[in-house]
């Protein structure tokens, strides 16, 4: 019996010993004396034990009832969080609102839609301008065929009017709907491209009375299918001057005027203003902010000027030369065999556009040398002096150039008020 109580006494010690432990049980076990008193020498701690383990004991019971509270204040946070999803948030598995962009019944989000309507409403005025042009050219050439498609396209263009005023007056009395809104946006710009085809082919019956470079392009809206193609690439150049006029208003950014893509390189040469950043230049993917300042809807001249020989660079606005720098891709020369673009940026050889890079305004004269032009000849380009010179690699011709999408307007406005 005593050996047993002995036995029973030491496994007590051992298991309370082992409770103290963090983590799992352990049972250490240790040899001792045949004759020692392990009921004794466990005895003597006994009370210290007991008292760690009600220490212990108490300790867990706080940490069960912190925990239980946090439950609770989690579950609140939780009910709370989904009441505000379900206000605001994207259903599970949809794309959330992107960044900038109202969320629709945000107060913001009308305003947001009444601007692209006043965006709607510039590009009915700019076919009104090109219906004027139209009357010139049928008062010189009577065509009972012109001046009848020309009353149906003022007719279909005051109908646009009536119902873009009508729009923006829903949307100011707070009845327009995201649907509505969309739906309605989609059947104008459906009317606004058949416009475009209409005037167009009206527009082709005066090229053969006015030169082949008295034109410009008119990009109205942002979108990934209104843009014009060069017929030819561009050769391998070791420098280059490239300069157009452009007329935007277009906030945030211009868009992209123009990109040159060869392939396994879609940046090989891009003009663009994107967002609220600067106006860039890109070669070979290597960028260099410019100093330019255009999107006032007036005409503004811009060239840009590289050479490969260490990068270096220039830029002129209004045929002032207003920024350069140096190391832009240096040693790089401009590679041959690609595709070039007017309005739009390429991702991929020849497409992959992006609507929100699309460039919208108008653009003309766009002319490319293969050698960096001197300050004089910029500022003849500029000024429309007799003595500007064409372009030796591309030349801003209605012959060489492929339109999609989007319209010509035969009367390039810039020169017409210098002169």
């Amino acid at each position: 019996m005593a050996a047993r109580a002995a036995r029973t006494c030491a496994l007590l010690a051992l298991c309370a010993l082992g409770g103290l432990a963090q983590g799992p049980a352990r049972f250490i076990c240790t040899s001792v004396p045949a004759d020692a008193d392990m009921c004794g020498a466990a005895a003597g701690g006994a009370e210290e034990l007991r008292g760690s383990v009600l220490q212990l004991r108490e300790t867990v019971l706080q940490q069960k009832e912190t925990i239980l509270s946090q439950q609770d204040t989690i579950r609140e946070l939780t009910a709370k969080l989904g009441r505000c999803e379900s206000q605001g948030a994207p259903a599970p598995g949809r794309k959330p609102p992107a960044a900038g962009k109202p969320a629709p019944g945000d107060p913001a989000r009308a305003a947001q839609a009444a601007d692209a309507l006043g965006q709607l409403a510039q590009t009915l005025q700019a076919l009104k301008t090109r219906l004027e042009n139209l009357e010139q050219y049928s008062r010189l050439n009577s065509s009972s065929q012109t001046n009848s498609l020309r009353d149906l396209l003022q007719s279909k263009i005051d109908d646009l009017e009536r119902q873009v005023l009508s729009r923006v007056n829903s949307l100011e009395e707070g009845k327009g709907g995201p649907r509505n809104d969309t739906e309605e946006r989609a059947k104008i710009e459906s009317a606004l491209t058949s416009l475009h085809q209409r005037i167009s082919e009206l527009e082709k019956g005066q090229k053969d009375s006015r030169p082949g470079d008295k034109f410009q392009l008119t990009f109205p809206l942002r979108t990934n299918y209104m843009y014009a193609k060069a017929k030819r690439s561009l050769p391998e150049m070791y420098a280059f001057t490239v300069c157009m006029w452009l007329k935007s208003s277009a906030a945030p950014g211009v868009g992209t005027p123009f990109s040159y893509a060869v392939p396994g390189q879609a940046n090989e040469l891009v003009l663009i203003e994107w967002g609220n950043n600067p106006m860039e230049i890109l070669i070979n993917d290597k960028v260099a902010k410019l100093p330019f300042a255009i999107n006032d809807g007036k005409w503004h001249h811009i060239c840009v000027a590289w050479t490969t020989r260490d990068g270096v660079w220039e830029a002129y606005q209004d045929g002032t030369q207003g920024g350069s720098g140096e190391n832009l891709a240096p040693y790089h020369p401009i590679k041959p065999q690609g595709v070039l673009v007017l309005g739009q940026e390429q991702d991929t050889l020849g497409g992959g556009f992006d609507a929100t890079q699309a460039f919208v305004g108008e653009l003309a004269h766009f002319n490319i040398w293969d050698r960096k032009l001197t300050p004089g000849e910029v500022y003849n380009l500029a000024t429309c002096s007799p003595k500007a010179l064409a372009g030796n690699v591309i030349a801003w011709a209605e012959a060489q150039i492929d339109i999609y999408g989007g319209a010509t307007k035969w009367t390039f406005e810039a020169c017409r008020q210098l002169n």
